[in-house]
């Protein structure tokens, strides 16, 4: 399968700033339905939430913890919506804030997949229920593990790029494909640990066009367990997924990306120091040059750099700073990243 070009990519991702008021409110301007919402407070160490629309928007799932699915009780995501969505106000825990409390800082990525229209996949050895968006390369797949070697479809006609797992039943840490590092081994998303080596996560097999593959491990295939997987293929002038190796140096590391960026999640996965995963957004921080950070592997607030640590260019990303969750000597970094506008089509991209 060919994809088009996609000449607005906030049609597919997008990103949304607000404040919260204390009453129950429609989140609008977020310009589509979204199908999965990852929700983080900004000035406070609340988990990461995320929602989806296959699963239901009140089972929720924490990026930042190993926790199985709960039902949110602490200001719950009530409806996904034609342009946003909705959210009862709720209480505030120790683990959790509100999704709208008074004066609190919120940021909420947000997906497109299919309106949240599933269907039953059974080109793998376990069958599926899959949502995918096969123009800008994002499936959702649910299905339940076996313990055993498997095959799950993903529905997205081109072998994705990047697939993050998550047990939903038992409290398991998050793992996730990358093509940079290959099947034979896997990153904890939740987690500051480098790559590791495992045969039983994907079973040392590439996903396919129609495909990915699944050893024993538990985070990914843990027998009776409901399983979730976020799969992204690869989108000229919308998506990329790859590697760069840090230099250390002031004049940092450049990695073409073929769009400006909208959104970069990024972790290293050669260095022993055990780095965060890194969240930059072009919503926190509109101009150049970028120095706010959330990081998914920890619950930690919005850190703001002493330092500018990047530009986000009409092509791509340039690193500032030799600052080891991003640019340390010698150490390799996966990433992936979204756009704001393209290179190539009716909408392209100019310098920031």
């Amino acid at each position: 399968m060919a994809y088009t070009t996609i000449n607005k990519p906030s049609d597919y991702f997008n990103t949304k700033l607000y404040t919260g008021n204390g009453a129950d409110r429609s989140i609008t301007g977020v310009g589509f339905q979204p199908d999965w919402i990852w929700v983080k407070e900004r000035t406070g160490t609340s988990e990461h939430r995320a929602c989806n629309s296959t699963t239901g928007s009140k089972n929720v799932l924490f990026p930042s913890a190993n926790f199985a699915e709960q039902v949110d009780q602490y200001g719950t995501i009530d409806s996904f919506d034609a342009d946003g969505f909705s959210i009862t106000t709720g209480t505030t825990n120790s683990n959790y804030v509100g999704l709208n409390v008074n004066g609190v800082d919120m940021v909420t990525w947000h997906w497109k997949a299919n309106g949240g229209t599933t269907s039953s996949n059974t080109d793998g050895s376990i069958t599926s229920t899959v949502q995918a968006n096969t123009t800008s390369g994002f499936s959702i797949v649910s299905y339940t593990g076996t313990g055993a070697n498997a095959t799950v479809g993903h529905g997205l006609g081109v072998a994705p790029k990047m697939i993050i797992f998550k047990n939903r039943t038992v409290a398991r840490n998050w793992i996730s494909y990358h093509d940079s590092i290959g099947a034979t081994k896997f990153m904890y998303f939740n987690l500051t640990n480098a790559e590791q080596t495992d045969s039983t996560a994907f079973n040392n097999t590439a996903p396919t066009s129609s495909v990915f593959s699944l050893g024993s491990n538990v985070g990914g295939n843990e027998s009776g367990s409901s399983m979730i997987a976020y799969c992204f293929a690869e989108v000229k002038g919308f998506s990329k997924f790859g590697s760069y190796v840090g230099n250390g140096n002031a004049d940092g590391s450049f990695i073409y990306l073929g769009f400006k960026p909208a959104m970069v999640i990024l972790k290293d996965y050669t260095s022993a120091s055990n780095y965060n995963w890194v969240i930059i957004d072009n919503k926190r921080d509109p101009s150049n040059s970028l120095d706010r950070r959330l990081q998914p592997s920890t619950n930690f607030a919005e850190y703001t750099d002493v330092s500018d640590f990047c530009d986000f260019t009409s092509n791509g990303i340039k690193w500032r700073g030799s600052q080891g969750n991003w640019n340390a000597s010698g150490v390799g970094y996966i990433y992936m990243a979204f756009a704001e506008e393209p290179l190539v089509g009716d909408n392209p991209a100019t310098a920031r």
